[in-house]
């Protein structure tokens, strides 16, 4: 049995992979921490674990010394610490926070304000998202598991930019409140979130330059991107919708074709039969990224909707999925839950 550990595990990632692990075949429990609860049971903080997993809390010392992999779901700036002591005793680091998703070091201290302290640590991480990325994961040592929206606009878009069809690239995408992470703010207040919808930090998302990476580096050349994240009264749930200018006129079967041959032999993206529309309902709880896809004759302009649970192929489902390969397990081991139907 591979022991995993959780660091951050009363956050809203931490305790969906507490979720996802319980029911692992492969996987136990072995330690969870969270500074913010030290001492307290995991089943007081989320009541509907009582009697499935009433572990107590600690505050994270001395996790890599129990475990085989640590998963950790902290604020940025966070994460190399326990990254480092990980990697000094042969343990697997999965970082769901955002410190090993950047490549350039400067890039990271533009977005998010702070330096790499570590920088040796980082030319040993891989970012990986496995439809896109599983080749590079093998003999890792720290995975930098892929944001939210990143992930479902790399789905959305991948097949498109690898086939260099792309002149020009708008994402409007939608999550649910959770993708705030726990800590209260002026935006995820009910008051102010409820019964409300509107984007927010237009242009300047922090996710920007992680989808711009990821872009880039499946096309081989740089990418630049329009993106506007929006805040949906739900729990959870991610919808990106794209606009891609075409580089030359395509036909929407062709269009279709190529979603279908790139993602015929994924177990959790599904393209969906023409005419149909990507929902957050069906991949709600889920794994799943959907994907639909659409073409606006007139303007000769793609359009591609993904839709994707946040907190689960955008954040704790995806790691499992990075754990399994890691540890050379069939990639779906543990994941293979099927979305409610309402």
């Amino acid at each position: 049995m591979i022991r995993a550990g959780i660091i951050g595990a009363t956050g809203y990632a931490g305790v969906e992979l507490v979720r996802i692990l319980l029911s692992h075949p492969d996987a136990e429990i072995a330690a969870i921490s969270s500074v913010s609860y030290d001492g307290k049971k995991l089943s007081e903080i989320y009541p509907s674990l009582r009697g499935i997993c009433d572990m107590t809390l600690s505050d994270g010392e001395g996790i890599e010394d129990k475990c085989d992999v640590v998963f950790a779901s902290l604020p940025h700036g966070l994460s190399e610490i326990p990254a480092a002591k990980c990697v000094e005793k042969g343990v697997k680091f999965i970082d769901l926070g955002a410190d090993f998703r950047l490549d350039d070091a400067k890039v990271y201290e533009q977005w998010y304000g702070k330096s790499y302290n570590y920088p040796d640590l980082h030319a040993r991480s891989v970012y990986c998202i496995p439809e896109l990325h599983r080749d590079r994961i093998s003999g890792a040592d720290i995975v930098g598991n892929p944001g939210c929206y990143p992930t479902s606009v790399a789905l959305a878009l991948a097949p498109i930019v690898e086939s260099g069809l792309d002149r020009g690239i708008i994402i409007d995408s939608k999550s649910g409140v959770t993708g705030a992470g726990k800590g209260l703010s002026d935006n995820t207040h009910y008051p102010n979130c409820n019964e409300a919808f509107s984007p927010y930090k237009v242009a300047s998302h922090r996710h920007t330059p992680e989808i711009e990476q990821t872009l880039s580096a499946i096309a081989g050349r740089d990418i630049r991107i329009t993106f506007v994240p929006h805040l949906l009264p739900l729990n959870r749930g991610i919808i990106s919708t794209c606009y891609i200018d075409l580089s030359k006129d395509i036909s929407l079967d062709e269009l279709y074709k190529l979603y279908c041959d790139r993602y015929g032999g994924e177990k959790f993206v599904r393209v969906l039969p023409l005419g149909d529309v990507a929902n957050l309902r069906n991949v709600r709880q889920s794994n799943y990224c959907d994907i639909s896809v659409h073409l606006d004759k007139r303007t000769g302009r793609a359009v591609i909707v993904s839709a994707i649970d946040n907190m689960v192929k955008g954040a704790a489902g995806q790691a499992v999925q990075n754990m399994n390969l890691l540890f050379g397990l069939p990639e779906d081991r543990g994941l293979d839950f099927i979305p409610p139907s309402f």
